[in-house]
C-alpha cells in the first residue's frame, strides 16, 4: 500500500521503518498536514498522522479529492480528526487504542513527585549553587488522597503505582468500575466527592463535548484548597484562563500539565528562536509552582514500537482487504465493521524532496 506518514519524529523514523521491513511504500515527512503540505499525499491510498496533524472538513475534503480512502492516526485521541466529513466521505478511520498506558501513568506520577518534593525549585537552586534547604521542604505521597478522574487503562495503570505509595486512591468515571477499582485497591465515588477529597487529581479522560473545559472555575472551587492537579489527557480538559486564575489565587497549590489546551502549532516544534505569542502559555511556564512538559507522557521505546506495530497492523488489514477490528471501522462508528474497498490504483506519487525520507517497498 502506498502511504504518507506526516509529522514523522526522529525517534519514531527508524522504528517505523524496521517494523514495515518493506511491506508498504511509505513517504516519512517531518511536516505537519496541512492544506499547505497536502500535495504530498497525491497518489497515496492512506495518510499515516499525528495528533498536531490538521485534519479538519476542508483537509479531508481534499484527501478525498485526491484519492485517499484510509487514514491512521498514530494517537489513541482522535479529537484533531473530523470524524463525521471521514464517515461522510467513506474514508475509513483507525487509531492505536491503546499503547503502553504504564508510560502515560508513569509520567503522571513523575509530574507528582517533582511537585510535591520541590525538584523544580531545588534544581533552579543548584544551579546556582544555593544548597541550602529551607524553602524544599515537601510532602509525602503515602497517605494523600489521590484522585483519579477516568478509569481506563492508564488510570488503572497509575492506580495500581499510587497503591504500591500507600496513597488512598479514589476514581470516577462514567462507566461503573468498582469492582476493577476494588482490585487495585481504589474505590468508586462520585465526581463532586473526588473533588472535595483528593489533595492530588489526575486527569486521563479523553477530550469530548462532555469533557471539555470540565475543569472551569466552578469545578475548581468544588476541589480542596491548595490541590494538586496533573493533567495527560488533552489540554481542553482545564479551561486554562480559569486554572491560572485558581493557581494565582492559592485554591490551587501546583500543576504538572503535559498537554496545553492552545498547543496546536506550539508543541513538537522548536521555538527557541522565535518568540512564543501566547502570553498564557508563557506564564504558565514562568510560574515555580508549574511543571510543563511538552505532550512526551507517550514518549517511550516500548510505546514508540507499539505505535509502530500497530500502525503497520492497520496498513496490512487495509491492503489486504480484512475488514476486521478497529482498522477497518471509522472510529466514529459502533456498529459492525463496513465492507471493505480495495486498494485503488491511484497513480504516481509526488517527488520525495528534502524535508522527507521513504521506506520503500
Amino acid at each position: 500500500m502506498k502511504a504518507v506518514a506526516y509529522s514523522i519524529k526522529a525517534c519514531e523514523k527508524e522504528i517505523l521503518v524496521r517494523v514495515n521491513n518493506k511491506k508498504h511504500d511509505i513517504t516519512l515527512i517531518s511536516n505537519r498536514l496541512t492544506l499547505e503540505t497536502i500535495a504530498y499525499a497525491e497518489g497515496k491510498e492512506a495518510v499515516l498522522v499525528f495528533s498536531s496533524d490538521d485534519l479538519s472538513a476542508p483537509v479531508i475534503c481534499k484527501l478525498s479529492e485526491m484519492g485517499v480512502k484510509y487514514i491512521c492516526t498514530r494517537s489513541t485521541g482522535t479529537d484533531h480528526i473530523d470524524l463525521t466529513e471521514a464517515e461522510r466521505l467513506g474514508i475509513k478511520v483507525a487509531n492505536i487504542s491503546s499503547y503502553s498506558p504504564e508510560s502515560i501513568a508513569e509520567h503522571s506520577l513523575a509530574l507528582m513527585l517533582a511537585l510535591v518534593r520541590n525538584l523544580i525549585p531545588c534544581h533552579n537552586q543548584i544551579m546556582h549553587y544555593d544548597f541550602s534547604l529551607d524553602d524544599l521542604v515537601g510532602t509525602t505521597i503515602r497517605n494523600k488522597t489521590v484522585g483519579i478522574v477516568g478509569f481506563g487503562v492508564t488510570g488503572q495503570a497509575l492506580a495500581e503505582i499510587l497503591s504500591g505509595f500507600g496513597a488512598k486512591v479514589l476514581v470516577s468515571d462514567i462507566r461503573d468500575v468498582s469492582v476493577k477499582a476494588g482490585k487495585l485497591k481504589a474505590k468508586q465515588v462520585e465526581f463532586h466527592d473526588l473533588l472535595s477529597e483528593a489533595d492530588i487529581i489526575s486527569f486521563h479522560v479523553p477530550l469530548d463535548d462532555s469533557t471539555r473545559h470540565m475543569v472551569d472555575a466552578k469545578c475548581i472551587r468544588s476541589m480542596k484548597k491548595n490541590v494538586i492537579l496533573i493533567n495527560v489527557s488533552r489540554g481542553a480538559i482545564f479551561k486554562s484562563q480559569d486554572v491560572y486564575n485558581a493557581l494565582q489565587d492559592g485554591w490551587i497549590s501546583k500543576i504538572g500539565m503535559d498537554v496545553y489546551e492552545f498547543e496546536h502549532n506550539v508543541f513538537f516544534f522548536d521555538h527557541s528562536h522565535q518568540p512564543i505569542e501566547d502570553k498564557l502559555l508563557k506564564a504558565f511556564i514562568q510560574n515555580s509552582r508549574v511543571l510543563l512538559t511538552p505532550h512526551q507522557a507517550f514518549l517511550t521505546k516500548e510505546a514508540l514500537q507499539i505505535i509502530a506495530t500497530r500502525t503497520i497492523d492497520h496498513l496490512n488489514r487495509w491492503a489486504n482487504c480484512k475488514c476486521r477490528n478497529e482498522a477497518c471501522r471509522n472510529v466514529a462508528e459502533t456498529g459492525t465493521s463496513e465492507q471493505c474497498n480495495g486498494p485503488a490504483d491511484l497513480g504516481s506519487s509526488v517527488s520525495p524532496g528534502a524535508l522527507h525520507g521513504s521506506i520503500k517497498s
